[in-house]
């Protein structure tokens, strides 16, 4: 195990993050730049000292990858990095994406967090791969043998880049098609590059490609290439374009200029960061925004707003404010559902719980000027308004930032004729098929709105589904099956 006292004499410490006034001037991540060399150091070991390695380490009941987390802290407590990057790697393609985007349900499990605070996981995690990729130990590893089958990926997000690089590993001809000018996904367009620089995703691909993986751009699958091309030219595909079919908010209001969906907002500011803009079209500079939702997109649109100087920004959330501490209903180890602050809230802006946007006023040339609220209470499990408590706000610019409602139903699967679950999502059996033989899914596309986290495991389960497909063999891992839900 790691320090066998570590957790008794450790407090637990996170690094630093770059003051406020400073982080608004740019688009990097927020912490400071000593902080991954002090992590990687002796701050960083003697956090990893504090993992208690459990009899039963219920951190890898949080984590949907299994990650071997114990060990790789005992590694690192030892100073052996290298070996700690390579069982960080045993498990998860990505660390980086983890570590950097996942809000760290392993932590939430810990052992240590019953009446302290947790390991440092997520981290600890960063840290390990930051310093793996400083030393060169992160390099190609394509495969020693080929099988002669050909896959298409449909996606490139954290789901279709895990299945494809499983797969061109296991010695198929992979190709990634992408619909979007550059490959990522979300994790290009949609994630802004104060909470993960794309430096880190590019560094990545470089050693796909060099794998072997073919990846494609501006290609929308199901019209620049059609369904029946698809399946006469690969021997399987795998579905992973998310879900990316938004939640819309049709009240009064809605056409009016100035109201937009956070993904078409956030975007054009990620392509401003990359240098590809001068400026994004959708600006929040001198302008009161609204962001409507309370999670991480609508936290993306916070600190967006703030970076592009918006005179105030407020985030409507219509759910009460979670709170403080673990309440008798979300006991350990469950994920906690308590009130938390992100870089983007510390950054300014106020946030508002319990209310429910009812119209957007507009001007006389059709802008969006103010929207109005009313409070809401739960009442027999559906939220009603608070007689009286009507008002509007200052509003120039809106983002919807309400989750998604599941893939987008256009050509492509409707020409493949898969079946669609309850839900709405792409159905599939326990080895990621759908009803469409050699077609399989992974990600948000079949499982809904969900984690990085279970995106990468899904994409690794996934791409173990294809390889028994298409020879028979087990020999890729599965992490998880599909009937499995999400913690959070």
């Amino acid at each position: 195990m790691a320090d066998p006292k570590g957790f008794l004499t450790t407090p637990r410490e996170t690094p630093k993050t770059r003051p406020v006034f400073l982080r608004l001037k740019d688009w990097r991540e927020v912490y400071e730049e000593n902080s991954t060399a002090e992590f990687t150091s002796g701050k960083g070991s003697s956090q990893a000292g504090r993992c208690m390695d459990c009899g039963i380490p219920f951190c890898h009941q949080g984590c949907p990858l299994g990650n071997l987390i114990p060990e790789w802290n005992t590694l690192v407590w030892r100073d052996d990095w290298q070996r700690a990057s390579e069982r960080l790697h045993a498990t998860n393609n990505f660390p980086e994406f983890t570590g950097t985007l996942c809000p760290a349900p392993c932590e939430a499990a810990c052992v240590l967090g019953i009446n302290d605070d947790p390991v440092t996981i997520k981290r600890v995690e960063i840290s390990i791969i930051d310093r793996a990729f400083a030393e060169g130990w992160v390099t190609p590893q394509p495969p020693t043998t080929r099988t002669g089958k050909k896959v298409a990926v449909v996606g490139s997000g954290p789901a279709g880049l895990a299945a494809a690089q499983q797969l061109t590993r296991a010695g198929h001809d992979v190709v990634v098609l992408e619909r979007a000018d550059a490959i990522g996904g979300l994790l290009r367009y949609g994630i802004p590059e104060f909470k993960m620089e794309k430096s880190r995703l590019d560094r990545r691909l470089e050693q796909m490609r060099a794998e072997g993986t073919e990846f494609r751009v501006n290609v929308n699958v199901g019209v620049d290439v059609t369904a029946e091309q698809l399946r006469a030219e690969y021997d399987a595909v795998v579905l992973a374009g998310g879900a990316t079919a938004w939640r819309d908010l049709p009240i009064p209001g809605r056409e009016l200029r100035g109201v937009y969906q956070a993904m078409e907002y956030l975007p054009l500011a990620n392509k401003v960061a990359a240098g590809e803009l001068d400026r994004s079209p959708i600006h929040a500079e001198g302008k009161h925004v609204v962001v409507i939702g309370g999670g991480d997109t609508g936290a993306d649109c916070v600190g967006t707003a703030h970076r592009q100087g918006a005179a105030s920004v407020t985030q409507l959330e219509i759910m009460p404010r979670p709170p403080e501490t673990r309440s008798t209903a979300n006991p350990w180890p469950t994920y906690p559902m308590l009130y938390r602050v992100s870089s983007a809230h510390e950054e300014g802006g106020e946030r508002v719980y319990s209310v429910s946007t009812t119209e957007f006023l507009g001007d006389d040339d059709g802008n969006v000027r103010a929207l109005r609220l009313t409070e809401v209470v739960m009442e027999n499990g559906r939220f009603a308004p608070v007689e009286g408590s009507a008002r509007d706000i200052p509003a120039d610019l809106v983002t919807l930032a309400m989750g998604f409602v599941g893939p987008e139903k256009g050509a492509l699967l409707t020409d493949l004729g898969v079946d669609l679950d309850e839900r709405g999502n792409v159905a599939r059996g326990r080895d990621f098929q759908t009803s469409v033989d050699g077609v399989f899914t992974a990600g948000d596309m079949g499982r809904g709105q969900s984690l990085i986290v279970w995106a990468i495991a899904e994409g690794r389960s996934a791409a173990a589904g294809v390889d028994a497909y298409l020879t028979e063999r087990a020999v890729l891992p599965r992490p998880i099956e599909p009937t499995d839900r999400p913690l959070v």
